[in-house]
Protein backbone atom coordinates (compact mmCIF):
# COMPACT_ATOMS: atom_id res chain seq x y z
CA UNK A 1 0.00 0.00 0.00
CA UNK A 2 1.62 3.03 -1.26
CA UNK A 3 0.85 6.53 0.91
CA UNK A 4 2.07 10.19 1.46
CA UNK A 5 4.74 11.27 3.69
CA UNK A 6 4.02 15.18 5.32
CA UNK A 7 6.95 16.70 7.08
CA UNK A 8 5.93 19.57 9.07
CA UNK A 9 9.17 21.55 9.69
CA UNK A 10 9.37 24.93 12.00
CA UNK A 11 11.68 26.92 9.10
CA UNK A 12 11.24 24.70 6.19
CA UNK A 13 8.83 23.28 3.30
CA UNK A 14 9.14 19.78 2.26
CA UNK A 15 6.53 17.29 0.46
CA UNK A 16 6.77 13.98 -0.41
CA UNK A 17 4.33 12.29 -2.51
CA UNK A 18 3.58 9.09 -2.77
CA UNK A 19 0.45 7.32 -3.09
CA UNK A 20 -2.71 6.42 -1.14
CA UNK A 21 -4.70 3.89 -0.57
CA UNK A 22 -3.86 2.86 -4.46
CA UNK A 23 -4.94 6.21 -6.04
CA UNK A 24 -2.54 9.26 -6.57
CA UNK A 25 -2.59 11.62 -3.88
CA UNK A 26 -0.73 15.03 -4.36
CA UNK A 27 1.91 16.16 -2.28
CA UNK A 28 1.66 19.34 0.17
CA UNK A 29 3.75 21.83 1.28
CA UNK A 30 3.02 23.34 4.85
CA UNK A 31 3.96 26.28 7.03
CA UNK A 32 3.62 25.46 10.65
CA UNK A 33 3.63 27.80 13.16
CA UNK A 34 4.75 28.37 16.68
CA UNK A 35 1.45 27.12 18.96
CA UNK A 36 0.21 28.81 22.18
CA UNK A 37 -0.94 25.99 24.72
CA UNK A 38 -1.24 27.56 28.41
CA UNK A 39 -3.65 25.23 30.35
CA UNK A 40 -6.96 26.51 31.12
CA UNK A 41 -9.54 25.98 33.62
CA UNK A 42 -11.07 23.39 31.88
CA UNK A 43 -15.28 24.96 32.22
CA UNK A 44 -17.51 25.16 29.23
CA UNK A 45 -16.99 28.03 27.29
CA UNK A 46 -19.52 30.52 27.01
CA UNK A 47 -21.90 31.39 23.32
CA UNK A 48 -21.32 34.76 22.38
CA UNK A 49 -21.39 35.57 19.33
CA UNK A 50 -18.51 37.21 17.23
CA UNK A 51 -17.01 37.66 13.99
CA UNK A 52 -14.04 36.51 12.92
CA UNK A 53 -11.12 38.42 11.57
CA UNK A 54 -11.10 36.84 7.84
CA UNK A 55 -15.12 36.51 7.34
CA UNK A 56 -18.50 38.50 8.45
CA UNK A 57 -19.74 35.33 9.28
CA UNK A 58 -20.74 34.29 12.93
CA UNK A 59 -20.03 31.05 13.90
CA UNK A 60 -18.61 28.83 17.30
CA UNK A 61 -16.55 25.68 17.03
CA UNK A 62 -17.31 23.06 19.76
CA UNK A 63 -14.24 20.62 20.99
CA UNK A 64 -15.88 17.18 23.31
CA UNK A 65 -12.56 15.24 24.77
CA UNK A 66 -12.19 12.53 27.38
CA UNK A 67 -10.91 14.00 31.02
CA UNK A 68 -8.01 14.55 32.30
CA UNK A 69 -7.79 11.36 33.84
CA UNK A 70 -8.87 9.87 30.60
CA UNK A 71 -7.08 11.53 27.62
CA UNK A 72 -4.86 14.53 28.91
CA UNK A 73 -3.54 15.46 25.71
CA UNK A 74 -6.94 15.32 24.28
CA UNK A 75 -7.93 17.60 26.74
CA UNK A 76 -5.18 20.51 26.52
CA UNK A 77 -5.35 20.53 22.20
CA UNK A 78 -8.93 21.83 23.11
CA UNK A 79 -7.87 24.31 25.36
CA UNK A 80 -4.78 25.61 23.53
CA UNK A 81 -7.55 25.91 20.50
CA UNK A 82 -9.74 27.76 22.66
CA UNK A 83 -6.98 29.58 24.13
CA UNK A 84 -5.72 30.65 20.36
CA UNK A 85 -9.54 32.13 19.11
CA UNK A 86 -10.95 32.44 22.55
CA UNK A 87 -13.77 31.41 24.55
CA UNK A 88 -16.53 33.26 23.11
CA UNK A 89 -15.67 31.50 19.83
CA UNK A 90 -15.15 27.83 21.32
CA UNK A 91 -16.91 25.59 23.35
CA UNK A 92 -15.60 23.15 25.21
CA UNK A 93 -17.23 19.86 26.82
CA UNK A 94 -16.22 16.88 28.11
CA UNK A 95 -18.08 13.26 28.21
CA UNK A 96 -18.26 11.10 31.23
CA UNK A 97 -15.50 8.36 32.01
CA UNK A 98 -17.68 5.85 31.96
CA UNK A 99 -19.10 6.53 28.55
CA UNK A 100 -19.38 3.56 27.75
CA UNK A 101 -21.68 2.23 30.38
CA UNK A 102 -23.32 5.85 30.60
CA UNK A 103 -24.32 6.66 27.08
CA UNK A 104 -27.01 8.64 27.89
CA UNK A 105 -24.96 11.57 29.43
CA UNK A 106 -22.25 11.11 26.22
CA UNK A 107 -25.05 11.84 23.95
CA UNK A 108 -26.26 14.64 25.28
CA UNK A 109 -23.19 16.22 26.34
CA UNK A 110 -21.86 16.33 22.53
CA UNK A 111 -25.84 16.67 20.79
CA UNK A 112 -25.89 19.84 23.61
CA UNK A 113 -23.71 21.98 21.59
CA UNK A 114 -25.82 22.05 18.77
CA UNK A 115 -28.70 24.41 20.41
CA UNK A 116 -26.00 27.32 20.45
CA UNK A 117 -27.45 28.72 16.81
CA UNK A 118 -24.13 29.89 15.90
CA UNK A 119 -22.45 26.57 17.00
CA UNK A 120 -21.09 24.93 12.93
CA UNK A 121 -18.35 22.74 13.68
CA UNK A 122 -18.59 20.37 16.79
CA UNK A 123 -15.34 17.74 17.01
CA UNK A 124 -15.10 14.81 19.42
CA UNK A 125 -12.02 13.25 20.40
CA UNK A 126 -11.68 10.69 21.13
CA UNK A 127 -15.14 9.46 19.13
CA UNK A 128 -16.10 7.42 21.95
CA UNK A 129 -19.09 5.11 22.05
CA UNK A 130 -22.60 7.21 21.43
CA UNK A 131 -21.04 9.56 18.93
CA UNK A 132 -22.35 8.06 15.72
CA UNK A 133 -26.07 8.84 17.33
CA UNK A 134 -25.15 11.84 18.60
CA UNK A 135 -23.59 12.82 14.99
CA UNK A 136 -27.28 11.76 13.61
CA UNK A 137 -29.26 14.03 16.19
CA UNK A 138 -27.56 16.81 15.43
CA UNK A 139 -27.74 16.57 11.48
CA UNK A 140 -31.61 15.67 12.67
CA UNK A 141 -31.85 19.18 14.13
CA UNK A 142 -28.74 21.09 12.35
CA UNK A 143 -28.00 19.80 9.01
CA UNK A 144 -25.38 22.92 8.54
CA UNK A 145 -22.96 21.90 11.87
CA UNK A 146 -19.72 19.90 10.74
CA UNK A 147 -19.46 16.98 12.73
CA UNK A 148 -15.78 15.66 13.03
CA UNK A 149 -14.84 12.23 14.62
CA UNK A 150 -11.31 12.01 15.85
CA UNK A 151 -10.27 8.38 17.00
CA UNK A 152 -13.65 6.87 16.23
CA UNK A 153 -13.98 3.86 18.65
CA UNK A 154 -17.36 3.09 16.79
CA UNK A 155 -17.35 0.63 13.37
CA UNK A 156 -16.42 3.19 10.68
CA UNK A 157 -19.16 1.68 8.82
CA UNK A 158 -21.64 3.41 11.32
CA UNK A 159 -19.71 6.54 11.97
CA UNK A 160 -18.62 7.81 9.01
CA UNK A 161 -22.17 7.63 7.52
CA UNK A 162 -22.48 10.31 9.98
CA UNK A 163 -20.38 12.20 10.05
CA UNK A 164 -18.77 14.74 7.96
CA UNK A 165 -14.85 13.29 8.70
CA UNK A 166 -13.44 10.61 10.97
CA UNK A 167 -9.54 10.61 11.70
CA UNK A 168 -8.03 7.65 13.28
CA UNK A 169 -4.99 6.94 13.80
CA UNK A 170 -3.54 4.20 10.86
CA UNK A 171 -4.08 0.71 12.80
CA UNK A 172 -3.17 -0.87 9.68
CA UNK A 173 0.34 0.60 8.88
CA UNK A 174 1.31 0.75 12.55
CA UNK A 175 0.56 -2.88 12.85
CA UNK A 176 2.91 -3.66 10.94
CA UNK A 177 5.36 -0.72 11.95
CA UNK A 178 5.24 -1.09 15.79
CA UNK A 179 5.96 -4.77 15.10
CA UNK A 180 9.18 -3.99 12.29
CA UNK A 181 10.46 -1.49 15.12
CA UNK A 182 10.49 -4.24 17.90
CA UNK A 183 12.62 -6.25 15.84
CA UNK A 184 15.08 -3.74 14.80
CA UNK A 185 15.88 -3.16 18.13
CA UNK A 186 16.64 -6.25 18.97
CA UNK A 187 12.99 -7.89 20.32
CA UNK A 188 12.21 -11.54 19.78
CA UNK A 189 9.03 -11.36 21.87
CA UNK A 190 5.42 -8.90 21.52
CA UNK A 191 2.80 -9.02 24.11
CA UNK A 192 -0.54 -6.81 23.57
CA UNK A 193 -2.24 -6.30 26.47
CA UNK A 194 -6.29 -4.51 25.87
CA UNK A 195 -9.52 -5.94 27.28
CA UNK A 196 -12.99 -7.32 25.21
CA UNK A 197 -14.28 -3.85 24.90
CA UNK A 198 -11.47 -2.25 22.86
CA UNK A 199 -11.11 -5.61 20.93
CA UNK A 200 -14.25 -5.79 19.79
CA UNK A 201 -13.45 -2.61 17.63
CA UNK A 202 -12.65 -3.05 14.47
CA UNK A 203 -9.98 -0.87 14.84
CA UNK A 204 -8.09 -2.77 17.35
CA UNK A 205 -9.04 -6.40 16.06
CA UNK A 206 -7.45 -5.61 12.72
CA UNK A 207 -4.45 -4.09 14.08
CA UNK A 208 -3.83 -7.65 16.72
CA UNK A 209 -4.15 -9.65 13.13
CA UNK A 210 -1.58 -7.37 11.59
CA UNK A 211 0.76 -7.77 14.77
CA UNK A 212 0.88 -11.36 14.89
CA UNK A 213 1.04 -11.36 11.41
CA UNK A 214 3.91 -9.56 11.52
CA UNK A 215 5.22 -11.32 14.26
CA UNK A 216 5.30 -14.56 12.22
CA UNK A 217 7.19 -12.71 9.47
CA UNK A 218 9.81 -11.29 11.67
CA UNK A 219 10.23 -14.73 13.98
CA UNK A 220 8.86 -13.50 16.93
CA UNK A 221 6.91 -14.60 19.71
CA UNK A 222 3.50 -12.88 19.82
CA UNK A 223 1.43 -12.57 23.11
CA UNK A 224 -1.66 -11.41 24.55
CA UNK A 225 -2.68 -10.34 28.35
CA UNK A 226 -5.99 -9.07 29.37
CA UNK A 227 -6.08 -6.02 31.73
CA UNK A 228 -8.90 -4.75 33.38
CA UNK A 229 -11.28 -1.55 31.72
CA UNK A 230 -10.82 1.40 33.08
CA UNK A 231 -14.39 2.34 32.48
CA UNK A 232 -15.77 -0.72 34.71
CA UNK A 233 -16.45 -0.62 38.24
CA UNK A 234 -12.53 -0.98 39.24
CA UNK A 235 -12.16 2.70 37.39
CA UNK A 236 -8.67 3.80 36.44
CA UNK A 237 -6.86 3.19 39.85
CA UNK A 238 -7.79 -0.27 39.73
CA UNK A 239 -6.77 -0.94 36.21
CA UNK A 240 -3.39 0.89 37.11
CA UNK A 241 -3.05 -0.82 40.20
CA UNK A 242 -3.56 -4.28 38.17
CA UNK A 243 -0.91 -3.01 35.57
CA UNK A 244 1.91 -2.57 38.41
CA UNK A 245 1.20 -5.90 40.10
CA UNK A 246 1.40 -7.79 37.20
CA UNK A 247 4.57 -5.85 34.89
CA UNK A 248 7.35 -8.49 37.76
CA UNK A 249 5.49 -11.43 36.16
CA UNK A 250 5.19 -10.50 32.71
CA UNK A 251 9.06 -9.64 32.46
CA UNK A 252 10.12 -12.72 34.17
CA UNK A 253 8.01 -14.61 32.28
CA UNK A 254 8.62 -13.18 28.43
CA UNK A 255 12.23 -12.10 29.11
CA UNK A 256 14.07 -9.18 28.54
CA UNK A 257 13.83 -8.79 25.19
CA UNK A 258 10.34 -8.18 25.04
CA UNK A 259 8.26 -5.42 23.61
CA UNK A 260 5.01 -4.38 25.37
CA UNK A 261 1.64 -2.08 23.85
CA UNK A 262 -1.63 -1.55 25.70
CA UNK A 263 -4.48 -0.49 24.13
CA UNK A 264 -5.83 1.97 26.65
CA UNK A 265 -3.96 5.43 28.08
CA UNK A 266 -4.65 4.65 31.58
CA UNK A 267 -2.46 1.48 31.37
CA UNK A 268 0.33 3.14 29.80
CA UNK A 269 1.89 5.13 33.02
CA UNK A 270 2.23 1.66 35.07
CA UNK A 271 3.52 -0.34 32.14
CA UNK A 272 6.12 2.67 31.02
CA UNK A 273 7.10 2.51 34.91
CA UNK A 274 7.24 -1.07 35.16
CA UNK A 275 9.29 -1.41 32.43
CA UNK A 276 11.86 0.70 32.98
CA UNK A 277 12.48 -0.58 36.28
CA UNK A 278 12.15 -4.57 35.47
CA UNK A 279 13.40 -3.94 31.76
CA UNK A 280 11.48 -4.67 28.37
CA UNK A 281 10.78 -2.40 25.70
CA UNK A 282 8.04 0.02 25.13
CA UNK A 283 8.04 1.34 21.44
CA UNK A 284 5.02 3.76 21.77
CA UNK A 285 1.84 4.01 22.93
CA UNK A 286 -1.97 3.75 21.54
CA UNK A 287 -2.21 7.35 21.12
CA UNK A 288 1.73 8.34 21.45
CA UNK A 289 2.87 11.28 22.94
CA UNK A 290 5.86 12.51 24.97
CA UNK A 291 3.56 13.46 27.95
CA UNK A 292 1.49 9.90 27.32
CA UNK A 293 2.94 8.09 30.30
CA UNK A 294 5.78 9.30 31.02
CA UNK A 295 5.53 12.32 33.30
CA UNK A 296 3.68 9.63 35.72
CA UNK A 297 6.41 6.78 35.18
CA UNK A 298 9.58 9.01 35.78
CA UNK A 299 8.04 11.49 38.52
CA UNK A 300 8.60 14.50 36.31
CA UNK A 301 6.74 17.92 36.54
CA UNK A 302 6.01 19.23 33.28
CA UNK A 303 3.30 21.61 34.07
CA UNK A 304 5.33 24.80 33.13
CA UNK A 305 5.81 22.57 29.90
CA UNK A 306 2.04 22.54 28.59
CA UNK A 307 1.76 22.07 24.78
CA UNK A 308 5.97 22.47 23.98
CA UNK A 309 6.28 19.31 23.10
CA UNK A 310 9.85 20.07 21.98
CA UNK A 311 10.91 20.91 25.37
CA UNK A 312 8.73 18.18 26.85
CA UNK A 313 10.59 15.58 24.85
CA UNK A 314 13.98 16.76 25.60
CA UNK A 315 12.88 16.50 29.48
CA UNK A 316 11.50 12.90 29.69
CA UNK A 317 14.00 11.68 27.17
CA UNK A 318 16.70 12.98 29.30
CA UNK A 319 14.90 11.54 32.32
CA UNK A 320 14.24 8.23 30.19
CA UNK A 321 18.54 7.98 29.58
CA UNK A 322 18.96 8.60 33.68
CA UNK A 323 17.27 5.63 34.74
CA UNK A 324 18.70 3.27 32.09
CA UNK A 325 15.99 3.22 29.38
CA UNK A 326 17.79 4.20 26.13
CA UNK A 327 17.00 3.01 23.71
CA UNK A 328 14.27 0.75 24.75
CA UNK A 329 11.40 3.30 24.59
CA UNK A 330 9.73 5.52 21.73
CA UNK A 331 7.13 8.37 21.20
CA UNK A 332 5.84 10.24 18.58
CA UNK A 333 7.81 13.90 19.17
CA UNK A 334 4.21 15.34 18.96
CA UNK A 335 1.17 14.45 20.63
CA UNK A 336 -1.45 12.20 18.44
CA UNK A 337 -4.27 13.60 21.00
CA UNK A 338 -3.52 16.91 21.21
CA UNK A 339 -2.62 17.44 17.42
CA UNK A 340 -5.73 15.47 16.49
CA UNK A 341 -8.48 18.32 19.08
CA UNK A 342 -6.67 20.89 18.10
CA UNK A 343 -5.49 20.23 14.34
CA UNK A 344 -9.17 19.09 13.72
CA UNK A 345 -10.95 21.89 15.04
CA UNK A 346 -8.64 24.24 13.29
CA UNK A 347 -9.44 22.27 9.52
CA UNK A 348 -12.71 22.99 10.96
CA UNK A 349 -12.38 26.96 10.84
CA UNK A 350 -10.30 26.95 7.95
CA UNK A 351 -13.29 25.16 6.11
CA UNK A 352 -16.22 27.59 7.63
CA UNK A 353 -13.47 30.40 6.26
CA UNK A 354 -13.92 28.69 3.03
CA UNK A 355 -9.85 28.26 3.21
CA UNK A 356 -9.90 24.64 2.61
CA UNK A 357 -11.65 21.55 1.93
CA UNK A 358 -13.25 19.25 4.41
CA UNK A 359 -12.01 16.10 2.77
CA UNK A 360 -8.48 16.88 1.49
CA UNK A 361 -6.21 15.23 3.52
CA UNK A 362 -3.79 17.92 2.05
CA UNK A 363 -5.62 20.66 3.91
CA UNK A 364 -6.11 18.91 6.99
CA UNK A 365 -2.17 18.42 7.38
CA UNK A 366 -2.19 21.72 6.91
CA UNK A 367 -3.99 22.68 9.51
CA UNK A 368 -1.95 20.13 12.07
CA UNK A 369 1.08 22.15 11.05
CA UNK A 370 0.12 24.93 13.52
CA UNK A 371 -0.23 22.42 16.28
CA UNK A 372 2.46 19.86 15.86
CA UNK A 373 5.98 21.63 14.42
CA UNK A 374 8.70 19.42 13.34
CA UNK A 375 6.79 16.14 13.07
CA UNK A 376 6.61 13.76 9.95
CA UNK A 377 2.97 12.93 9.36
CA UNK A 378 1.84 10.32 6.94
CA UNK A 379 -1.65 9.87 6.17
CA UNK A 380 -4.14 8.00 3.54
CA UNK A 381 -7.79 7.20 3.24
CA UNK A 382 -9.45 4.30 5.00
CA UNK A 383 -10.35 1.41 2.36
CA UNK A 384 -12.53 -1.24 3.85
CA UNK A 385 -10.89 -4.66 3.85
CA UNK A 386 -13.87 -6.74 2.49
CA UNK A 387 -15.09 -4.87 0.04
CA UNK A 388 -12.31 -2.64 -1.07
CA UNK A 389 -14.60 0.55 -1.38
CA UNK A 390 -12.30 3.65 -0.35
CA UNK A 391 -14.40 6.17 2.40
CA UNK A 392 -13.27 9.22 1.15
CA UNK A 393 -14.11 10.85 4.13
CA UNK A 394 -11.63 8.78 6.70
CA UNK A 395 -8.59 9.42 7.35
CA UNK A 396 -5.54 6.97 8.45
CA UNK A 397 -2.76 8.94 10.18
CA UNK A 398 0.61 8.67 12.40
CA UNK A 399 4.20 9.82 12.79
CA UNK A 400 7.31 8.73 12.43
CA UNK A 401 8.07 6.99 15.56
CA UNK A 402 11.15 8.16 17.87
CA UNK A 403 13.65 6.28 20.04
CA UNK A 404 14.60 7.96 23.31
CA UNK A 405 18.37 7.88 24.15
CA UNK A 406 21.81 10.09 23.98
CA UNK A 407 21.39 10.56 21.32
CA UNK A 408 18.56 9.32 20.35
CA UNK A 409 17.32 8.39 17.13
CA UNK A 410 13.55 8.28 14.23
CA UNK A 411 13.08 4.96 12.73
CA UNK A 412 12.16 6.46 9.55
CA UNK A 413 8.90 4.88 9.61
CA UNK A 414 6.73 7.34 7.62
CA UNK A 415 9.10 6.30 4.72
CA UNK A 416 8.08 2.09 4.91
CA UNK A 417 6.36 0.35 2.41
CA UNK A 418 4.07 -2.02 4.31
CA UNK A 419 3.67 -5.17 2.63
CA UNK A 420 0.81 -5.43 0.58
CA UNK A 421 -0.55 -8.48 2.14
CA UNK A 422 -0.98 -6.66 5.79
CA UNK A 423 -3.81 -4.84 4.12
CA UNK A 424 -6.07 -7.81 3.36
CA UNK A 425 -5.53 -9.37 6.84
CA UNK A 426 -8.96 -8.95 8.59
Amino acid sequence: MKKKSFRLLAASLMAVTLVACGKTTPSVSTTPSASSSDTLSGESASSDSVTTENDSDTFHIGIVTGSFSQSEDDRRGAEAFQEMYGSDVVTLAIYPDDFSEDLDTTIQTIVSLAEDPDMKAIIVNQAVDGTTEAFRQIHEMRPDIICIAGEAYEDFCDIEAEADLVVNCDFVNRGYLIIRTAHELGCDTFVHISFPRHLSYETVARRVAIMEAACEEFGMTFAMEEAPDPTTEVGVPGAQSYITDQVPEWTATYGENTAYFCTNDAHTEPLIKGLMEYGGYFIEADLPSPSMGYPGALDLDLIGESGDYEQILSIVEEAVVENGGAGRFGTWTCSYGYSVSAGLAQHARNVLLGESELNDINDMFEAFATFSSGTTWNGSTYVDVTTGDISENVFLIYQDTYIMGDPGYFMGSTEIEVPEEYFTID
